[in-house]
């Protein structure tokens, strides 16, 4: 029998400076057996980056065609598209034609390197993929903040995210990958 989905819950207030978005959001992350609490964060970081009333989690790593997260308008239509991870080419295309815009947040050091080395070229031919990197020493230190039930309080401004639990906070800067950077 396989393992269930470990549900954690967030409670998370949202600052977002630059575009003037102040909302608290109720959420619910169903963690996946293989998933790690670093990616599942991940996702949670992805979510306050682009916090919307219409933005969603999608079904999960066991669900190939949907995204980690994404926003569809009123009739269904995908607006965005949020992956978190390392996708493969084909995956990215796929999302590129379904999807208005694309976003990967990718982490995880070398690993993050070695799947741009391979992917650049692709995202350089394909204007609605966007790919944001998150150094390791921050996915990590976001990863600590995991737990079941979180309190989580977000500030976002020029480009910088402060997330924290009201015991610690940590300091992200994503930064947007080009077909130049190696990363």
């Amino acid at each position: 029998m396989a393992q269930p989905a470990t549900i954690c819950k967030a409670e998370l207030a949202v600052a977002d400076v630059d575009r003037h978005y102040y909302q608290s959001h109720s959420l619910v992350l169903a963690r996946h057996p293989s998933e790690t609490e670093e990616r599942m964060m991940l996702r949670l970081l992805a979510f306050v980056w682009h916090a919307g009333p219409d933005l969603a989690f999608g079904r999960g790593l066991s669900t190939d065609d949907e995204p980690d997260l994404w926003q569809r308008d009123a009739t269904g239509v995908i607006e965005h598209w949020i992956d978190v991870g390392w996708p493969d080419d084909k995956r990215l295309r796929r999302a590129a034609g379904r999807a208005r815009s694309v976003t990967v947040f990718t982490y995880g050091g070398s690993r993050a390197a070695a799947w741009w080395k391979r992917i650049a070229a692709v995202v350089a031919r394909t204007r609605s993929v966007s790919v944001w990197l998150v150094e390791a020493d921050q996915s990590s230190a976001l990863a600590a903040l995991a737990g079941r039930n979180m309190t989580l309080e977000a500030t976002l401004t020029g480009g910088t995210v402060w997330l924290g639990n009201g015991e610690r906070a940590v300091e992200l800067q994503p930064r947007r990958l080009d077909s130049e950077d190696g990363a």
